[in-house]
């Protein structure tokens, strides 16, 4: 190997070592951003089901809002799939959530757990004349990838109050529509989650139209294995939820 030769791959040896450790110090020092940025899109997302009740319009909020909303009128839990509630304490020291709180859950982690082993979220949202509504969480598979949201109940512990769903990878204009089309996400609100003799029922995403006005909701033209992700995931995520939904209803 000729002089000019080795010093062409030493520069090329250098500038990719200079440039290597300049991304690693640009990604360290963004991450602090970047965590900042997902906590506020996870709470927004989470407020996104009670937007009905919110003082402000939804749409409107801006970042200081959401933590105004989060501090002074959502109470934070978390709850075993037996219903038991799970101190911060304990969810610090044994389990290692930040801060003990439940916004701060690896629900993606949670999620490929057992249900009987899973710690689930609870978000018990206050508005200003007094009323409680209770928001809780599912998880599922859409088409291409996951899917999740996040499901407000009022305080009867059946009655939908309003949902917020997001999605990873799913087509635009047809499963994306279950975050952007409004109008069919409003289809969930007074739907419900148990039977009048006090059985576990859901809300099926039906293809062909709903045929039941209290446990169906229209699918999305297109996408039937988005929606059918909605239902398998509703039905099987909020069953975690059901001693402490059937507490509300006693």
């Amino acid at each position: 190997m000729d002089n000019s030769t080795s010093k062409v791959l030493g520069f090329i040896l250098v500038l990719t070592a200079v440039v290597a450790l300049l991304l690693a110090l640009l990604q360290n020092g963004l991450k602090p951003i970047h965590d900042k940025n997902e906590a506020l899109y996870s709470k927004k997302a989470t407020i996104a089901a009670v937007a009905d009740h919110l003082d402000k319009d939804f749409a409107t909020l801006q970042d200081a809002d959401v933590t105004e909303i989060f501090n002074n009128q959502i109470k934070q839990m978390v709850y075993k799939a037996d219903g038991t509630e799970v101190s911060k304490e304990e969810l610090q020291n044994t389990y290692g959530v930040k801060d003990g709180l439940a916004e701060n859950l690896d629900l993606n982690k949670e999620n490929k757990k057992d249900i009987s082993e899973r710690l689930i979220p609870l978000y018990e949202f206050t508005k200003t004349d007094g009323n409680k509504y209770y928001i809780v969480y599912a998880r599922g598979k859409g088409l291409w990838d996951e899917i999740w949201g996040n499901i407000a109940l009022e305080s009867d512990g059946s009655t939908i109050a309003g949902v917020s769903f997001d999605h990873k990878a799913e087509t635009p204009g047809l499963g994306a529509e279950i975050k952007d089309n409004k109008s069919w996400v409003r289809q969930f609100i007074g739907k419900k989650l148990y039977t009048e003799d006090g059985m576990f029922k859901s809300v099926n995403v039906r293809k062909g139209g709903a045929k039941d006005p209290y446990y169906e909701v229209d699918a999305i033209s297109g996408a039937t294995i988005t929606g059918d992700g909605i239902t398998e995931m509703m039905a099987d995520d909020l069953l975690a939820y059901e001693p402490f939904l059937k507490s509300l209803r006693k």
